[in-house]
């Protein structure tokens, strides 16, 4: 049995899409050959966004170890904790200064007697611990971008400058990882173009699906309403602050042409919930849709019911118990491709319930397009939106499954790619000692 160790600062007791990428895929790597020693953050982070679902745990391996770096001298940081000065001169924050240290400390003496290590992304200053950990011990790293750094256009920053800036450190940190794991097709291309140096170390691991979890009997129902299922974060106050602020942040080049946060998240679904209300009573009156997600939605329509943040296992149950599964992202720019796939679009796909996506193009647009049961439009097309409500109201036919796609993106088959990434790294280290 190889080792890798693994650096995440996003790991139970903390919740979200980005811990279960990583404890599902180290739940099936034994299987594979490899155990895990983890190096992640202290168990109190203060991270808002990601809440705490200490039943993750449960799923790891009964080997993999642990390790907990220390935490700052000065109490609780997350990656949020940035001044404004270190912003606008883009200098290493509390943070960024804290992480990469603690994790670099914590990660050197088990990287000697490791295979190789596997630094998985955001945070992005994971990079700069693991190419300092790699130079140390000479061990090689498989970079993990669970979004694609500075190529990913939900990001904003305060100028253009700064992008260009975060792009060259991005670039100067990739080169020093043995493999690059992009988990969209998309943002594998647009890395190998815009960094052509790396595209031979260019990999992509997707997000997926746990078979097991899917098992979760769907949450009982006695109601006949049509319900909607909307499970993620909501970026309401960041979509309306970003709206105010558009124009002036794309001038300066701050902001990709056409960002709309606010596409993402229920703000759509709920004016064509109203719209299809005032026009159709009756199909309107049908609706009930249940928003799950990480903060409160501030919605007080009566067809609303708040679930607030629930553990995996309990969303699963609610998408299952679903009439629709509402499925939207941000906007971009006509012709603009985005490069990254919610990493619900997996579950929602296994799961066998009718999907209404609205979507820009992109690798979530292309693989949903002409499944059956799935209905697609653009990310804010509230006509759209509520045109498809109206059929599902009017009690349209549910999907039957799509196995051999939905397959494809099985955490079981996905760790197995990851394993022959990490097999390629560490024979390149042994043929490097033995010559």
């Amino acid at each position: 049995m190889r080792r890798t160790l693994v650096l995440a600062y996003y790991f139970p007791p903390l919740g979200g899409a980005g811990v279960q990428r990583t404890v599902k895929l180290l739940k099936y790597l034994p299987a594979h050959g490899y155990a895990a020693t983890v190096v992640t953050a202290p168990e109190h982070t203060g991270v808002d966004w990601a809440p705490p679902d200490p039943a993750q745990s449960d799923e790891l391996p009964a080997d993999t170890e642990v390790i907990r770096a220390r935490p700052p001298a000065g109490g609780a940081v997350v990656p949020a904790d940035r001044s404004r000065a270190d912003k606008l001169l883009d200098r290493p924050g509390a943070f960024a200064r804290w992480w990469v240290e603690a994790a670099a400390e914590a990660g050197i003496p088990p990287a000697r007697s490791s295979d190789v290590l596997y630094a998985t992304m955001s945070p992005f200053e994971s990079a700069e611990a693991a190419r300092r950990i790699a130079a140390a011990t000479g061990i090689p790293w498989v970079a993990d971008l669970r979004d694609p750094w500075a190529l990913d256009e939900w990001t904003v920053y305060p100028s253009a400058l700064h992008r260009i800036r975060d792009e060259r450190r991005m670039a100067r940190l990739l080169s020093t990882a043995t493999t690059v794991v992009m988990n969209t097709e998309e943002a594998r291309r647009e890395v190998a173009r815009r960094f052509p140096a790396l595209a031979s170390r260019l990999e992509v691991v997707t997000n997926g699906f746990d078979a097991g979890d899917l098992a979760v009997p769907p949450e009982p129902r006695t109601d006949d309403r049509v319900r909607v299922v909307y499970a993620g974060y909501s970026h309401v106050e960041e979509g309306l602050r970003h709206r105010r602020a558009r124009r002036l942040r794309e001038l300066r080049g701050a902001a990709a042409p056409g960002l709309d946060i606010l596409a993402r998240s229920h703000v759509f679904l709920l004016e064509a919930v109203r719209k299809l209300a005032a026009e159709d009573p009756e199909a309107g009156g049908r609706l009930e849709v249940h928003l799950a997600g990480a903060s409160p939605t501030g919605a007080t329509d009566p067809f609303v019911v708040e679930r607030g943040y629930l553990p995996h296992r309990d969303a699963v149950a609610l998408m299952r118990s679903a009439d629709v599964l509402f499925l939207p992202m941000h906007d971009v720019a006509a012709g603009r491709r985005v490069r990254t796939v919610p990493g619900k679009t997996y579950e929602y796909l296994a799961s066998g319930r009718p999907i209404l996506a609205a979507l820009p193009d992109g690798d979530a647009r292309d693989l949903l397009a002409g499944l059956p049961g799935v209905r697609l439009c653009a990310p804010t097309d509230v006509e759209g939106i509520a045109a498809a409500l109206r059929e599902l109201a009017a009690g349209a036919p549910a999907p039957t499954r799509v196995p051999e796609i939905a397959a494809r993106f099985e955490r079981r088959v996905l760790a197995g790619r990851l394993a022959e990434i990490f097999d390629r790294a560490a024979a390149g280290r042994s043929a490097a000692a033995a010559a």
